[in-house]
């Protein structure tokens, strides 16, 4: 690991360690990509403005995401499948998340359960909701999230029905993924193979029961969130909020943050980038709600423009998820030691000596 010096280290390694179809399910977003490349090109076209001769020999990037403390305002991302990167993905990524005192956030797609991210993780984490059209499904959901002491809920809103993947039709991720060539590029990544040999089978570890029968709700509404809000009574998160007036209507249901996301450009290929929309929805309700973002983000200079541009706080996916796949609990580790010694450099150089000091005028 001491060679690694940036996320894309851990993608290039992430790629010769992980069986392709997995990889690809990672590294790749919706129809011809557009939104998915803007995500991170868009980052680059915002230029940081250098100050000199301030004293920011006491630095700190502590900071708050719904009252929790966090040691930088950046979190994990929800991830479908993340188990698929290394075995006990899930359990890993949370443990790296705990010890380095940020959020992890567990998928309703994730390979481990609830209940087994919750026994061997050091601390509470994130659970990610998509409602079903079986609501009581949805409803026992919820309740394993509160019996697993789950502070907060993030419900994905930019899910009805799934986008058009290339990649993952191509690979078979989406209908049967055992085939010949898959089987080949298995044989190919010996460590990933043996790593998850040495684990029970789990297919979508909180769908037990189902039988396969994972249908989204395509009614689902504003109405369905007073709903969600009836049942769960911890912090609310509405993730995938991209238009102003979803974001006004996000206020107005109750919820105690937003991220602004297109979902890492996997859902609606054409919609504009999360940090070119973050602005005027920050501008509109951030004085009411805390305002999050993902997308894009593979470096600490994306997290610190991110809060620049009214943002309390950001989530990463894909920056974890290579490390991941790249070292396990270690790659995970190390992603977040970039992210934040990159946040922090960034921070000195542009004067900045709290989190909470970066704003607009960090920008040129």
């Amino acid at each position: 690991m001491t060679v690694i010096t940036c996320i894309e280290d851990l993608r290039r390694l992430a790629k010769r360690r992980v069986p392709r179809m997995f990889y690809d399910m990672v590294d790749s977003g919706s129809s011809s990509e557009t939104t998915y490349r803007a995500n991170e090109t868009d980052f680059a076209r915002i230029k940081l403005r250098q100050r000199v001769a301030v004293d920011v020999s006491q630095r700190s990037l502590h900071s708050r995401m719904i009252g929790e403390v966090v040691s930088m305002p950046v979190a994990l991302a929800p991830a479908g499948l993340a188990g698929t990167q290394h075995a006990d993905g899930e359990i890993l990524a949370a443990r790296a998340a705990a010890e380095f005192g940020v959020p992890f956030t567990l998928s309703t797609m994730s390979i481990c359960s609830i209940e087994e991210v919750a026994a061997r993780s050091p601390a509470p984490f994130w659970f990610q909701l998509y409602v079903m059209r079986d609501r009581s499904f949805t409803e026992s959901l919820i309740k394993r999230a509160k019996a697993a002491r789950c502070p907060a809920l993030m419900l994905t809103l930019d899910l009805p029905i799934f986008a058009r993947r290339h990649k993952d039709i191509r690979n078979g991720v989406s209908s049967s993924w055992l085939t010949a060539r898959n089987v080949f590029h298995i044989a190919c990544r010996p460590r990933w193979a043996i790593g998850m040999a040495a684990k029970p089978p789990r297919p979508f570890g909180n769908m037990a029961g189902k039988a396969g029968n994972f249908e989204l709700d395509e009614s689902l509404s504003w109405k369905d969130i007073e709903w969600v809000r009836r049942l769960w009574h911890g912090k609310l998160i509405l993730k995938g909020i991209m238009d102003l007036a979803d974001a006004k209507q996000a206020v107005t249901y109750g919820a105690d943050a937003v991220v602004v996301s297109n979902h890492g450009g996997r859902q609606l290929d054409g919609a504009p980038s999360s940090i070119s929309a973050l602005p005027n929805i920050a501008d509109a309700v951030g004085d009411r709600i805390e305002v999050w973002m993902d997308g894009g983000i593979r470096h600490g200079q994306d997290v610190f423009k991110a809060l620049a541009l009214g943002a309390r706080g950001t989530l990463i996916g894909r920056a974890y998820l290579y490390g991941l796949g790249a070292a396990g609990k270690a790659g995970v580790t190390k992603s977040l030691k970039l992210i934040r010694g990159e946040l922090d450099i960034t921070m000195a150089l542009c004067g900045k000596r709290q989190i909470q000091d970066i704003d607009r005028d960090s920008l040129l």
